[in-house]
């Protein structure tokens, strides 16, 4: 019987799916539905600023150690769909083995639209799921 490996999955990226579709006519449906509060994604609140994506974020983005990329409800993979249960906000990481998810709906909303927060919640979420960061390479 061969031994399993008992080194934590590494993650080779994170992935982030938005509660909107990345249409023109999704986007507007979207912007104008959190304006009357009948729309909300709190990925969307901790990315973005009313119209762009916050600075905060686009420097915590460029600092993790793997890219997080974004998708909408309508342009997300079928096996990032298929690990949401087709449920958004989330966020997961994409490792050789597959595509787990870290955050939901409700861990999002607990971030509160604060950069920060994701982060370490995304900290919090690779831990416990037993995944590990891929090594920094020193050049």
């Amino acid at each position: 019987m061969a031994e399993r490996n008992s080194e934590p999955s590494a993650i080779q990226r994170l992935i982030g799916v938005y509660n909107a579709n990345g249409t023109l006519t999704g986007e507007l449906a979207y912007f104008i539905g959190a304006r009357l509060g009948r729309k909300h994604c709190s990925l969307c609140d901790i990315t973005h600023g009313s119209i762009r994506p916050k600075p905060e974020w686009e420097t915590r983005r460029s600092d993790l150690a793997v890219p997080f990329d974004t998708y909408h409800l309508n342009d997300q993979p079928d096996d990032v769909r298929l690990a949401t249960g087709n449920v958004a906000p989330a966020v997961l990481a994409q490792t050789s083995e597959g595509v787990i998810l870290l955050l939901g709906p409700e861990s999002l909303s607990e971030c509160h639209g604060i950069v920060d927060k994701i982060m370490v919640a995304i900290e919090e979420a690779v831990i416990q799921a037993g995944l590990s960061w891929p090594p920094v390479s020193v050049a």
